[in-house]
């Protein structure tokens, strides 16, 4: 038996705190980032006080390629926002839809879809879901059904991509996957969790999603910038490419992202970077530096070695079973929590046993299908759900029918199933794919 140290459980003392902190938010009400901070400030003095962590260790600890990454991330996006350009791809879809609820499903889903492979779930959502209201409202029908949708399919389609959920970019640049092998392995089950949201949403809301529509939309919205938006989309494309090849020019993904901003910005005059970058949500980017420090020092105490090696015999003698536990573990954790945290916990574990010989590659894919999908399965499981439920729960006080919001209640109905689909998939990709998934070359 592994006897542990006055420091691993000084620092389980200050993780387990830490992390409490973060996933109570919602009762006590205190920005998570702050908990974060007061953990990295600890585990400093602490680790300072015991020899084995400090300021230079905690600068190293932190992946910089992540926060890079997610702050240049937002400031194109915020750019793409401003010239109007999702407010009329959302409208031209509604009109397509000729009057048919289950092909505006379809439409709007697979935009927030592919959307959510380059952009975060919560900006996803964040721009469709007020338009989804409007498209609602102007046609006379429920909104529900396509807020859940975009909730569900906005988490979904992020685990395909390397920057398409923060949980992504943790996992890659731990484990040195590059966007191609990312996207070549998280694709698949990815297209079959799409499909199966869809295929339950279409079950699960049959009633609501065949009434008759009092209203055909005819309305359209003009661009505020169509040259900028056209611009954008260029970049976007030059972006990709150079996500497709960064591995082989030595480029890391964060560098990608900078040389296409700065492409963007020398393509329009029009842009302004002081307004540009004050949408750069610093919070966010505060609890992730906090979080890496954190995780930092629980790894220098030891003690994330111990759980390791707790895992070793299961993970080498039954890789498939250990896959298949942590996918679902990862997948309740992210439901009932912040899947970030559980993350972060994660991936040293999973890269000390790498570094040890041990072939974890399987299981660094479950675990990004596990906190992935994961977050479907509450009203509370991802940022983005949280928004959407409460832009429903605006929209029932604003027109006195309760029925608009989307309660725990609703969602344990009509979320989680779609979860449990989706994650049903992914085990058996995981189990009749194993080979494929099994990378030699991590």
């Amino acid at each position: 038996m592994i006897e542990l140290t006055t420091p691993m459980t000084a620092s389980a003392m200050i993780l387990g705190l830490t992390f409490f902190g973060i996933f109570t938010e919602q009762f006590h009400g205190i920005e998570r980032a702050k908990f974060a901070m007061a953990g990295a400030g600890a585990i400093i003095i602490v680790g300072q006080y015991f020899g084995f962590y400090s300021p230079q260790l905690a600068l190293q600890a932190i992946d910089w390629n992540v926060v890079f990454l997610l702050a240049i991330m937002m400031v194109i996006v915020s750019i793409m926002i401003s010239t109007g350009g999702f407010d009329h791809l959302a409208q031209y879809l509604a009109r397509i839809s000729g009057g048919s609820q289950l092909k505006l499903l379809v439409l709007l889903g697979t935009a927030v879809t592919v959307i959510s492979l380059l952009i975060d779930n919560v900006t996803t959502v964040i721009i469709f879901g007020p338009l989804i209201i409007m498209i609602c409202r102007s046609m006379g029908v429920s909104p529900i059904p396509y807020l859940l949708a975009a909730a569900l399919l906005s988490d979904t389609g992020g685990v395909a991509t390397l920057v398409g959920d923060p949980p992504n970019l943790m996992i890659g640049s731990a484990a040195g996957i590059n966007f191609n092998m990312f996207i070549t392995h998280m694709g698949p089950p990815v297209l079959l969790a799409w499909l199966g949201i869809l295929l339950g949403m279409g079950v699960l809301f049959k009633k609501e999603l065949h009434t008759t529509i009092k209203h055909s939309f005819d309305h359209v919205v003009e661009y505020k910038n169509r040259r900028l938006w056209h611009k954008s989309l260029l970049v976007m494309l030059v972006m990709v490419a150079l996500f497709v090849v960064h591995h082989r020019i030595g480029w890391e993904p964060w560098l990608v992202a900078a040389a296409s901003l700065t492409l963007l910005v020398f393509m329009s005059r029009t842009i302004e970077l002081e307004a540009v970058t004050m949408q750069i949500e610093t919070p966010l980017l505060i609890f992730f530096i906090s979080l890496f420090i954190v995780v930092g020092g629980v790894e220098q105490s030891g003690l994330l070695e111990v759980v390791g090696e707790s895992f070793r015999e299961i993970i080498v003698e039954r890789p498939r079973l250990a896959a298949l536990e942590l996918l679902w573990a990862a997948a309740v954790l992210s439901a009932l929590i912040d899947n970030i945290p559980f993350t972060a916990a994660m991936i040293p574990v999973l890269a000390g046993l790498q570094h040890e010989g041990v072939n974890v590659s399987v299981l660094w894919w479950a675990l990004a299908m596990g906190v992935g999908m994961g977050g479907n399965g509450s009203h509370i499981g991802s940022t983005a759900n949280v928004y959407i439920v409460t832009l429903s729960e605006r929209l029932a006080r604003e027109t006195g029918n309760s029925n608009m919001a989307i309660t725990p209640l609703m969602w344990l109905r009509k979320g989680t199933p779609a979860m449990l689909v989706t994650l049903i998939l992914c085990s058996l990709f995981i189990w009749f794919g194993y080979d494929y998934l099994f990378v030699a070359n991590l």
